[in-house]
């Protein structure tokens, strides 16, 4: 499955609504580079005036008041640029962090069904390479866009003002540069739309690879991981060539386009002055206006082109927003915390159905513990009851009400999972715990690492709950990474917990130490537990079975062992290891 991507019309939509929000901060930016630009035409216009005065005769006064107006142009043009530019910087960044803040609570709000299906490589590159196009055009390309706008137009009106007759000229490679921007801008939006599509396939293979580096070692699929790294290499190489190309036509015929406007002006208005049509002073200042758009052009055709790849991320981005939700909440209230599963069926894709109508009746207060071999359907009947995923068919409630039909954060309040992944957020100690608990005092933090025996090696980091970890900050082992997620569970205190092998990262001695830890502290509450250690069965108050998507026995342990089904074979096999 791929993540959407927006159409050219939504996109320009949103854009238009971004800058309409903004329009205040974005008009006074205007009308200072409206000023910025009328100040920088003055000096070509004193320099015909002085041009055409000289050739007439004139006076050193004269000329001197004309340079001190020239000064004092520069000074204020200087002035009004600086300021400008100041307010378009403060714009950018407003505007790119409250897309960068919608973005995130787009991302953060997707359904986990979806986040499994499309993979991570595309989800990635959306939020790393498509965020930092965006951001580097919206920083600085609106910006430079406004200018660039404001300065051609103006100096176009100034130039037709002076005299039309020779201000022609300055079209005399219009013509190549239309046709050459309409080529371009054909091509540009299906060739970058490849180019992020490569990208976003190459950090999916290279991310695959790495968190999975030990299977790949263990099933010596290495040859074969660096064979699929080259061919994404190869045509992410090959989309960069393409618009590499269409970059190597659009430049050169701008370039001919800055060659031969000023040339054209130079020759008629030459023509013209010595038929005695135009002064001389004003071919002077129109050649210098023709050079002085020489910049601002140049300036529009580079944003031009980044545009096209801050236009094709935005429509990537933009399309997460585009994702359907996987459930509605409603209004109803559960009247008890009693979890049912009926007739339970669940698809990752259409047609193959891993789990094939389930029924199951969570007691309020008991310890279950799932078990079966692997690819069984365990982790799966784990995600339904925690409402993670809708079921295909079928309904899991709690006090009669369907999860999937539970606002999340009431959710939440009702039903947890913890698996055996977990992640550990940049920032203190504290802050991850409070992630399940913002108001959490630091005396509750403590007492949930308590329960999950990670007082101590909290208590030994350099700054206790104070220290920085995550990325850039002090390490944490995969254990302690997983006993912080159980901390989080123990903050969040649902009634109904499952836990999807939650201490697999965790020695089998630490396991079963921690597992009798926590179980002062879940007391009183409902617990799933799916695990591949036996340990766990034994001491639950019942055990089921799940093989081939069904759950083929349930019951207490001694009597499933008694019974010599399945689960007796399983233990015996896990008994003589």
């Amino acid at each position: 499955m791929k993540l959407p991507i927006a159409d050219g019309r939504t996109t320009w939509r949103y854009a238009v609504g971004m800058l309409r929000r903004h329009r205040g901060a974005f008009t006074v930016i205007a009308v200072l580079h409206v000023l910025a630009a009328t100040a920088g035409l003055v000096g070509p216009w004193l320099l015909g005036r002085l041009v055409d005065d000289v050739t007439a005769g004139t006076t050193a006064d004269h000329v001197r008041d004309l340079v001190l107006f020239a000064v004092a142009t520069i000074v204020a043009r200087a002035v009004l640029q600086k300021v400008a530019q100041q307010r378009s910087m403060v714009f950018g960044e407003s505007v790119f962090a409250e897309m960068r803040e919608e973005f995130l609570d787009t991302v953060t709000a997707l359904p986990l069904s979806v986040v499994e299906r499309a993979g991570t490589g595309d989800l990635v590159a959306r939020t790393t390479n498509d965020v930092n196009k965006i951001q580097h055009t919206v920083r600085f390309g609106l910006p430079q866009l406004v200018v660039a706008v404001v300065t051609i137009v103006l100096t176009v009106a100034a130039t037709l003002l002076l005299s039309p007759l020779v201000a022609v000229a300055m079209f005399v490679g219009l013509p190549i540069l239309l046709v050459a921007t309409r080529w371009y801008l054909r091509r540009a939006e299906p060739a970058y739309q490849r180019e992020s599509a490569a990208y976003a396939v190459l950090n999916g293979t290279v991310t695959e690879s790495v968190e999975g580096v030990r299977t790949v070692d263990a099933l010596h699929l290495g040859a074969r991981r660096t064979g699929r790294a080259d061919a994404d290499l190869a045509e992410a190489f090959a989309a960069e060539t393409a618009t590499l190309n269409l970059r190597s036509v659009l430049f050169p015929s701008v370039d001919l386009t800055f060659v031969l406007a000023p040339i054209s002006v130079l020759v008629w208005g030459g023509w013209l002055a010595a038929q005695g049509s135009v002064s001389v002073g004003t071919v002077t200042a129109i050649v210098m206006y023709t050079m002085q758009l020489t910049g601002p052009v140049w300036n529009l055709i580079f944003w031009l082109d980044e545009i096209q790849v801050a236009a094709t991320s935005l429509s990537r981005i933009i399309g997460v927003r585009l994702v359907a939700p996987d459930r509605e909440a409603g209004d109803a209230v559960p009247a008890s915390e009693t979890v049912t599963a009926r007739g339970v069926r669940y698809a990752y894709r259409e047609g193959h159905d891993v789990l094939h109508g389930i029924d199951l009746d969570l007691r309020p207060g008991e310890r279950l513990a799932i078990v079966g071999p692997s690819g069984a359907g365990k982790s799966t009947l784990g995600r339904m009851l925690a409402g993670i995923h809708p079921p295909t068919g079928g309904s899991v409630t709690v006090g009669g009400v369907p999860l999937v039909e539970l606002p999340l954060e009431d959710l939440r309040r009702h039903v947890a999972l913890v698996t055996q992944e977990h992640h550990v957020f940049v920032g203190t100690v504290a802050d991850n715990l409070r992630l399940a608990d913002v108001d959490a005092a630091p005396e509750r933090l403590r007492d949930a690492l308590a329960a999950v025996d990670a007082l101590t090696w909290v208590d030994a980091l350099p700054e206790g709950l104070h220290t920085e970890v995550g990325s850039g900050g002090h390490p944490l082992t995969p254990a302690q990474a997983q006993q912080l997620a159980l901390a989080r569970l123990v903050l969040l205190d649902p009634h109904t917990l499952v836990l999807d092998e939650a201490t697999s990262l965790l020695d089998p001695r630490a396991a079963r130490h921690l597992e009798r830890s926590l179980n002062a502290v879940l007391a009183g509450r409902t617990v799933v537990a799916i695990a591949h250690r036996l340990h766990t069965a034994h001491d639950a108050d019942r055990v089921a079975v799940v093989d081939g998507g069904r759950i083929t026995e349930i019951g207490p342990h001694d009597e499933l062992v008694a019974a010599g089904g399945e689960y007796a074979r399983l233990w015996n096999s896990w008994q003589h290891q």
